[in-house]
């Protein structure tokens, strides 16, 4: 399935989100084809493969940063929540980084969306209308428990189950996953990252505008980050 500005009509007048499991299911080869491209792609020091600058230029979006803003190391994570290959990264590789750069102030990290689907597209709608302290958690929780709700026949109901354990209310949720602008942003998200920066499959990463493809391992990132600090 084709994730365009046609899709935001499907939101826009009210479709369940659990209509959207039965898109979900039929669109899960597809998905996997392209999570399957995100195959490791070796790292190594070169010119970096975007203009930094123009990689963090301003987007529609507030950008979700965790760690030190002065930081030397600037990760970008464009992924979808649907991806497996994300849910691999941030359950094995992530808190691995997180230890070793984030919280120690050697690199800040970036997440920007890049939903598969229209479930993942929903999920980073909501991602947004909780407050900003706890979007880095429920990321983790959404990557926790994706083999739960991603692939349930009712992600609505698991969706509102999680994010309601965030504070968020039954029409906060349901005003939240039918905002127009809210959605538009969104995908444009999307859009800027495969025209502007290549990005064509998930979890794609940008060191320092160094592109690294693939759920890659501490060491693999070590061999990037370390020469740059």
């Amino acid at each position: 399935m084709a994730l365009d500005r046609r899709t935001v009509i499907g939101i826009l007048t009210g479709v369940a989100v659990a209509a959207s499991a039965t898109v979900y299911m039929r669109s899960g080869a597809d998905a996997d084809k392209a999570n399957a491209q995100a195959s490791v792609t070796p790292v190594q020091m070169s010119e970096p493969t975007v203009d930094p600058d123009e990689l963090m230029e301003p987007g529609p979006l507030e950008e979700m940063v965790l760690g030190d803003p002065a930081a030397k190391v600037t990760i970008v994570e464009y992924m979808s929540l649907t991806c497996p290959h994300c849910a691999s990264f941030h359950k094995n590789t992530y808190p691995l980084l997180k230890e070793k750069y984030i919280d120690t102030g050697k690199a800040k990290f970036v997440l920007r969306e890049f939903p598969l689907d229209q479930v993942a597209w929903v999920g980073f709608m909501l991602t947004r209308c909780i407050d900003k302290s706890k979007f880095f958690p429920i990321i983790d929780v959404l990557m926790d428990r994706q083999h739960v709700w991603a692939a349930s026949q009712d992600p609505g109901t698991e969706l509102f189950n999680i994010f309601k354990q965030a504070g968020m209310t039954r029409e906060e949720f349901d005003a939240c996953r039918t905002n127009e602008e809210l959605a538009k942003n969104v995908l444009t998200v999307k859009e800027r990252g495969e025209r502007e920066f290549n990005v064509q499959s998930t979890p794609t990463f940008f060191v320092n505008g160094h592109l690294v493809s693939g759920s890659q391992s501490l060491e693999e990132f070590d061999t990037l980050i370390e020469p740059m600090l």
